[in-house]
């Protein structure tokens, strides 16, 4: 390994450990928003990442590989698909284990001094909406988290929405897609669990609240984890 670097996001400390200095710009590229170069190179979590360079054999295939501590989490022929799962990966890690803040996987938009939290599976289209209502005039808060403090107010994680197209996936900023972004803790306005239907259409039904807190529940990162 010959770089590496530390960070804190969220209380969260990370590592991560790459095999040449020319790799740091990409590797910051994909770091979570809200991260800090950490104090100390004390960290509770540890990326190592092998970007590998082309071999002089056509014969001989050279591995992409992404480890988290101990587990393989990549090894693949595409440095792009190796970055974007690190980029991932750090996302989640963040999410399951910040102690002071609760990640639930949901697209969030602010309007009125409000937060509209749009909580769903991966392809149940909430990049997608969260466009769609950037269009209309809402806050950009996030497409993939809701991150909720004690006190119930929703943080901004302003990463780049990744909207799927056929082929791969197009990383826009918000601000790119014409839209603003919000830079306070707000309180929940509403909720607004998605569901995806391939026939089309939109169906609207109103949730009990108690239904709402175990659909927020279910995607929350750290209950997955750590019920209780």
């Amino acid at each position: 390994w010959a770089a590496g670097l530390s960070l804190e996001c969220f209380g969260v400390r990370i590592g991560i450990r790459f095999t040449s200095e020319a790799d740091r710009p990409a590797i910051e590229r994909c770091l979570p928003p809200g991260w800090v170069a950490a104090p100390s190179d004390e960290v509770e979590h540890l990326f190592s990442l092998r970007l590998a360079s082309p071999s002089a054999d056509p014969r001989v295939r050279s591995y992409h590989l992404l480890f988290h501590n101990l587990q393989r989490r990549a090894r693949t022929l595409s440095s792009d698909e190796a970055l974007a799962t690190l980029e991932s990966e750090l996302q989640l890690c963040v999410g399951e284990w910040a102690p002071d803040r609760v990640f639930v996987h949901a697209g969030v938009v602010a309007h009125a001094g409000r937060a509209l939290l749009l909580p769903g599976l991966s392809f149940a289209g909430k990049s997608t909406l969260v466009k769609e209502l950037l269009a209309a005039g809402a806050e950009y808060l996030s497409d993939e988290f809701a991150i909720l403090d004690e006190q119930g107010y929703v943080h901004p994680y302003p990463r780049r929405l990744a909207l799927r197209r056929r082929g791969g996936v197009d990383r826009r900023t918000a601000t790119e897609l014409g839209g603003r972004v919000g830079t306070r803790p707000l309180p929940v306005g509403a909720v607004a669990h998605l569901r995806y239907h391939p026939e089309g259409g939109t169906h609207l039904r109103r949730l009990a609240p108690g239904r709402a807190i175990l659909e927020l529940l279910g995607h929350a990162l750290a209950a997955h984890r750590d019920p209780p």
